[in-house]
């Protein structure tokens, strides 16, 4: 198998942008010293992260190619909370010089095809050398002229709504950490995230106050737009969408689990927020997220806490 040390850098480069599908957004795709992504609003939506090997994916857990899809999805669900349409990708890896070039195609096919579902491309990034594989990705998105959806816009009596499936990826993390792999739907969706990026433009449509991807888990993210928005969100446990899967456990992995990436959103009082969402509590005056008025915990991820 060839490595991407004999590749070298311009080596593999030129093999993961070979035949790279680009969207109508872009302009310029890789091969120059920037990519050029059309911005016809005048501004730019943009949000990164970092998954580190052994902290964020596993490789005798996941594919390569289940990386890189799940890689893309969580910055492009981040793009679409915010109200906009996912543009681009940026992806910086590394690796080290040992590591297959066949398994760094598959997730830069991975990172491609999820792009694809959102509507979006990759134009470009960087590689370098490095003892552990770590990927920086950078999303880009267009608002179309019109505001941004934000934490901060909750208010007293708005309905709160979620968009997605919930828990199941943090039931199949617990799975893979036991050594199992059944039911595979759960370690499928723990591997593979499906986010559905057409909530964004739905809660647009049905005039949501306030939006956010479920990232971190239910009750931690809605506390992001509690905090921001200065209220206290009531979330009813008997409303909130339990997959049957999930059997006894199931509420508190819908509640505290994240990286599914559904979406959470909130709602004018009287509003009627768009078939396949939700609605699973209110928003009051206060401050914080109870559960059946309670406060609900420990819970979420904190990547200091773990």
């Amino acid at each position: 198998m060839t490595t991407i040390g004999e590749l070298g850098e311009f080596g593999l480069i030129a093999r993961l942008t070979r035949g790279l599908p680009l969207g109508p957004d872009v302009a310029l795709g890789p091969g120059d010293d920037a990519a050029v992504v059309a911005a016809p609003d005048g501004r730019v939506v943009a949000t990164c992260d970092l998954l580190v090997e052994d902290r964020h994916f596993r490789r005798d857990w996941s594919p390569p190619y289940d990386i890189g899809r799940k890689a893309a999805a969580q910055n492009l669900a981040d793009v679409a909370a915010m109200g906009a349409r996912p543009t681009a990708l940026l992806v910086g890896l590394a690796a080290p010089a040992a590591t297959e070039a066949a398994w760094v195609q598959r997730l830069y096919d991975g990172l491609a095809d999820e792009c694809a579902r959102a509507g979006a491309s990759v134009v470009g990034g960087d590689v370098v050398a490095a003892e552990a594989i770590t990927l920086a990705v950078t999303a880009l998105g267009d608002l179309a002229g019109r505001p941004p959806l934000t934490r901060s816009g909750a208010r007293p009596g708005d309905l709160v709504a979620v968009r997605g499936r919930l828990g199941l990826s943090s039931a199949g993390l617990e799975l893979l950490r036991r050594g199992e792999d059944e039911p595979a739907e759960l370690v499928r969706a723990h591997r593979r995230p499906s986010p559905p990026y057409e909530a964004g433009a739905e809660a647009r449509a049905a005039g949501a106050t306030a939006l956010l991807d479920v990232s971190d888990g239910l009750v931690q993210d809605l506390g992001h737009v509690a905090e921001a928005s200065g209220v206290r969100i009531e979330i009813d446990s008997t409303a909130v969408p339990v997959p049957e899967i999930l059997g006894p456990g199931g509420l508190r992995h819908a509640l505290t689990g994240g990286e599914d990436h559904a979406f959470a959103g909130t709602f004018p009082p009287g509003a009627r927020p768009p078939a396949g969402w939700t609605v699973i509590g209110r928003v009051a005056e206060g401050a914080g997220v109870v559960v059946d008025g309670r406060p609900y915990g420990p819970g979420g991820w904190d990547h200091y806490r773990g």
